[in-house]
């Protein structure tokens, strides 16, 4: 193998160029002007802030590893130490430490934080009492943990933390794709919270919540680092439009370019880029990958980032941030309060204090449809609600996520194992991104340099 082409420069794409480079003649195609996908910075009130992902996940090691490696280890910090708080019941309320995606390993420390009732706590530390065979067959994650601890707990635990990471709803979202540390308890037969604290006990990772780190300077510098560590020869604002097999077993790409068409051959491709565009390119070659990539639903969302003068501010929050659970009905699903979350942003500003909120779960386009200063106006109203009235912003702007994130439905693992397989009959191909083994950057990661070495393992 000598040459390959990464169609999409975000994060996996750049992770696969990474990989294969000095092994490979690499091009990286992009269809935005810069590279990076949701990885991007962007200023409000002349400071620098993420649009989009914020943080990396440290529980797995495959982004903070990459960031070291391409020059941002020292850039590498934690956030301040904060409780998951969920806003509910017109209250912040802190969550007890010890949770897994929202599921306490001591139910009974909940108990007068108001985040269930009486029965809804006593209701989940009866879980220990209910007999549960092994679980055999994906399901739902409200269907699992309903008959576990309660309805009450899923709509006010569970769902705010899946509709943070997700956007998803625990009605739809697959157990073993969402929650694999659960459902691999699950698998195992037996009450989940003393499988929980047993996992706890031996050293398991840490909770999510937690267990991130950020990057000095806004994580959207990680993707042009990668960008140029990795030697590609990156392509921005070229749309890669049909794929061909040609002789030798390689491929042409036809690509778009501001200066027109343009065409490409190598010897093997690495498709970075959503579902729905991933299946566009398949379609003349594997009609089963096209299907089932086209499955996949997406949600979009919105990200609302704020400013606001610390010295007329009438009231500045504490803490880093909080989740909402849908079934309160509020337009925010999330807060982060970014100035207190990251030294180097206050450090950077000192004058101000910035926070985002986060809107959009699936099924709400109509909420999306909105016109932006409609949804400014919404996350101020609500945000004053939730933590005092802060006043007005020195400024607000809303970056949409247009089906930025693939929804893990049930029986996701056999639909992605059917994509793979089905890919694995085109030579030369490889597929990566966050539609298929996790949403999160590690998970992006992760799958770019596996795409990469599958196909140097097959050259």
């Amino acid at each position: 193998m000598r040459s390959v082409i990464v169609i999409g420069g975000g994060i996996s794409g750049l992770a696969a160029a990474w990989q294969l480079r000095g092994r490979a003649d690499v091009t990286v195609l992009e269809s935005h002007t810069k590279v990076g996908g949701k990885l991007r910075t962007g200023t409000i009130a002349g400071i620098t802030v993420d649009e989009g992902a914020e943080s990396l996940m440290a529980l797995r090691p495959e982004a903070v590893e990459l960031a070291a490696a391409v020059g941002l280890g020292d850039a590498l910090c934690d956030p301040a130490q904060a409780p998951t708080t969920i806003w509910t019941k017109g209250a912040l309320r802190p969550l007890p430490a010890g949770h897994v995606m929202g599921v306490p390993t001591d139910p009974s420390a909940l108990a007068g934080t108001g985040l269930l009732s009486a029965e809804g706590v006593a209701r989940m530390c009866a879980e220990e009492t209910l007999a549960a065979a092994p679980l055999t067959e994906d399901c739902s994650v409200a269907g699992y943990l309903a008959a576990r601890f309660g309805q009450e707990a899923v709509d006010r635990l569970v769902e705010p933390v899946l509709g943070g990471v997700y956007a998803g709803r625990a009605e739809r979202l697959s157990l073993r794709a969402a929650m694999p540390r659960i459902a691999a308890l699950a698998a195992q037969g037996g009450p989940l919270l003393p499988a929980l604290r047993r996992m706890k006990a031996a050293g398991a990772p840490r909770s999510a919540a937690v267990a991130v780190q950020g990057v000095a300077g806004g994580t959207g510098r990680f993707p042009q680092a990668v960008a140029e560590a990795c030697g590609a020869r990156i392509l921005t604002g070229t749309t890669a439009r049909s794929l061909h097999r040609i002789a030798g077993d390689r491929w042409r790409v036809q690509a778009m370019t501001g200066d027109g068409p343009l065409t490409m051959e190598a010897d093997a491709v690495i498709l970075a880029l959503p579902a729905f565009a991933a299946a566009e390119l398949l379609r003349p070659h594997s009609p089963l990958a096209e299907a089932d990539l086209s499955a996949i639903p997406h949600a979009s969302t919105a990200v609302i980032t704020m400013a606001f003068s610390r010295s007329q501010a009438h009231f500045l929050p504490e803490g880093n941030g909080f989740l909402v659970p849908a079934v309160d009905g509020h337009t925010l699903k999330a807060a982060s309060f970014l100035s207190n979350k990251w030294a180097w942003l206050a450090e950077a500003a000192p004058d101000t204090f910035v926070l985002r909120a986060s809107v959009g779960r699936i099924g709400e386009d109509q909420l999306l449809a909105r016109p932006d200063r409609h949804l400014v106006r919404s996350a101020i109203t609500e945000l004053h609600h939730a933590v005092g009235a802060m006043g007005e912003p020195l400024a607000a702007r809303v970056t949409r996520w247009d089906r930025g994130l693939p929804q893990y439905g049930v029986g996701h693992r056999e639909r992605v194992a059917r994509i793979r397989e089905a890919a694995a009959k085109l030579p030369g191909l490889a597929l990566c991104g966050a539609a298929y083994e996790g949403v999160g950057v590690a998970a992006c990661v992760a799958t770019g340099r596996s795409a990469a070495r599958q196909l140097l393992a097959g050259s």
